[in-house]
């Protein structure tokens, strides 16, 4: 009686994680949550005095779809200085959450017989999007010892390939991509007339590396199809605001899906990323030292465990191989039943996960010591 295209799909893993920690929590339990990718800072305060204000005007009405002009503008200006990307304001769709900004794409550029490369492993949601495109996946490699960036890439090209899926920094490694690994996948997408998806939703959160946008590089500008948002670097994450910059046949596509369904990001929630771009960026800065000192005291202690964790470059995810204690599966249900600490199996985000389990430092360095004693007394 239901649709065939969702009985293939199942539920986000880091979100089944997280109803399940809720669940240990509302019998009494104390659950330490290392499962979602969500800062645990409080919104910038000259934020929520922009969205206090909008409410307070009365912009409580139908925007344009793709946004307001403001921030279309506010955006391609971001663009243009932060990631040498250049775009117009009429290449851009403010969505309502970067992950909205991603399924738009899959279903505006992939059909039935397409194939979308993911490197493998992913962020959980890329493969489903894919799916419900009705496109197939391709999985390619990682080396893990090279901060899990791509290798042989051209060997997963076929005449079906249409696009290539790149999030640097990574959820769930926290690797980054270096100029190298970008060119090699921009003279393929230019070879090939391939689209690349850039998601860059963690640029604003990396460690001692620069970031690099992939739609910067000469030939780049009509095939890079670049989304971010607010989420992360802002802590805005209940907010659900995210943007995409499209060349213009993806645009128009987008476009028509974009107003079919979601309409629009909710009118005051624009005034409001329009003064994140455009109002003070310390504390953008604050969370992030916090969260080196999160991920080096948290990397210490995993290592101390015998669990062996690479320093990750970027966002606030650390991949840890379990595989001495179990397989990723195995070894976070233990930890999430016996310590209260849950985590996210790595099997969630491809096969080459299978022996890690992600965990996000996204909270206090109080919890992180906590969670590693009852994680030593566990194991």
């Amino acid at each position: 009686m239901t649709a065939k295209r969702l009985q293939n799909i199942t539920e986000s893993a880091t979100l089944r994680i997280s109803n399940l920690a809720s669940e240990l929590k509302s019998q009494g339990k104390d659950i330490i949550s290392f499962s979602l990718g969500e800062p645990d800072f409080t919104t910038p305060a000259h934020i929520i005095e922009a969205a206090k204000a909008s409410l307070e005007r009365g912009e409580t009405h139908y925007t344009p779809s793709p946004g307001i002009p403001e921030l279309r503008r506010a955006i391609a200006e971001k663009l243009k200085k932060d990631n040498k990307i250049e775009t117009k304001p009429g290449n851009i769709i403010v969505t309502p959450g970067a992950k909205q900004a991603i399924f738009e794409v899959m279903l505006s550029v992939l059909q039935e017989g397409d194939e979308a490369i993911l490197f493998d492993p992913a962020w959980v949601s890329y493969d489903p999007c894919v799916k419900l495109a009705g496109a197939r996946t391709v999985w390619a490699p990682t080396r893990r010892d090279h901060g899990f960036t791509p290798v042989d890439i051209g060997d997963f090209i076929t005449k079906k390939t249409k696009l290539i899926v790149i999030n640097s920094p990574c959820n769930p490694t926290g690797g980054v991509y270096g100029r190298e690994t970008l060119k090699e996948i921009a003279d393929i997408s230019i070879d090939k007339n391939i689209f690349v998806l850039s998601d860059e939703i963690y640029e604003k959160i990396i460690y001692d590396r620069e970031h690099i946008s992939i739609g910067s590089i000469d030939g780049m500008q009509d095939l890079t199809i670049t989304v971010n948002g607010f989420s992360k670097a802002y802590a805005m994450t209940g907010w659900r605001l995210g943007y995409v910059s499209a060349p213009k046949e993806v645009y128009e596509q987008m476009l028509k899906l974009h107003s079919h369904s979601v309409s629009q990001a909710t009118s005051f929630v624009q005034y409001a990323g329009l003064a994140a771009l455009q109002g003070d960026q310390k504390p953008v800065a604050v969370m992030v030292r916090e969260f080196k000192r999160r991920r080096n005291l948290l990397v210490r202690g995993l290592n101390k465990l015998g669990i062996k964790c690479a320093r990750p470059d970027g966002a606030f995810y650390a991949f840890a191989d379990v595989s001495e204690y179990g397989s990723g599966e195995a070894i976070a249900e233990l930890l999430l039943n016996k310590a209260f600490v849950a985590t996210t199996p790595g099997s969630a985000f491809g096969s080459a996960g299978n022996d890690f389990i992600r965990i996000s430092y996204a909270t206090s360095q109080e919890r992180i010591k906590e969670a590693l004693r009852r994680m030593e007394a566990v194991l």
